[in-house]
């Protein structure tokens, strides 16, 4: 089946191959924000565990990953890093130059998914974070030799329904990914030290400047490791 581009979100069908929870974090967050109506959305996986939960969303789903590619444009590859190499090939027979794929698999490079594909094809890496299930995380994207202003925009302007989203260099995306993937830790550290040090008698300025800096910092320019006390932070009122 040919796949037809669309010029914005009105027509928008998003495909999914893998349906974990991130996938499903991003696939509510578009639907919620209005983005995406979950009838264009068809998302695959091997078996019924987490299709279920697309359902319940009203998305279409199949055990078919060559079937999401031939009837979405845009398609997030949401498996484990190691099982995406055979996924891409099972799929690059119906991919065209009209698909803008995502992968969201750590670890892979632009350049992998550009050789494990047809020539030409536009890819993009993402690096989303836990707190995409609330609708406040914080993502960066980077895109591939073949991939157009026009296509990054979009795909910016759909990942903002569920937190921030930057463009950086690819450099970036994995220093994100081992960002987010322990941030919330570094961030617990930083409230129970304040925590520790506002109730010991030693405490000088300098301690408590240091720690309450990197708490606001860290709110600041990474709310999304920790999205905000009304969400997850133990004892909000410290």
């Amino acid at each position: 089946m040919a796949v037809a581009a669309a010029p914005g979100l009105d027509q928008l069908r998003v495909g999914f191959v893998g349906a974990g929870r991130m996938a499903e974090a991003l696939a509510e967050g578009f639907i919620r924000a209005g983005k995406v109506e979950a009838q264009h959305i068809l998302a695959s996986a091997p078996s019924d565990r987490n299709l279920c939960h697309f359902r319940a969303l009203g998305c279409q789903t199949t055990h078919s990953n060559q079937e999401v590619v031939q009837n979405c444009w845009l398609v997030f590859f949401a498996t484990k890093p190691h099982v995406l190499p055979a996924v891409l090939a099972e799929v690059a027979p119906v991919v065209t130059t009209e698909h803008i794929l995502v992968s969201v698999a750590a670890g892979i490079s632009l350049s992998t998914l550009e050789e494990l594909l047809p020539p030409a094809t536009r890819v993009l890496r993402i690096s989303p974070n836990l707190p995409c299930v609330v609708q406040e995380g914080a993502m960066v994207i980077a895109r591939g030799r073949h991939t157009g202003n026009s296509d990054a925009e979009l795909l910016q302007t759909l990942l903002e329904a569920c937190g921030q989203c930057e463009e950086v260099p690819e450099a970036h995306v994995d220093i994100h990914t081992g960002l987010s993937g322990s941030g919330v830790a570094f961030t617990g550290c930083f409230i129970q030290g304040e925590r520790q040090l506002c109730q010991s008698p030693p405490l000088t300025a300098a301690g408590v400047c240091l720690l309450r800096g990197l708490g606001r910092r860290c709110h600041q320019d990474g709310h999304a490791q920790w999205p905000g006390p009304p969400h997850c932070c133990p004892d909000p009122a410290g």
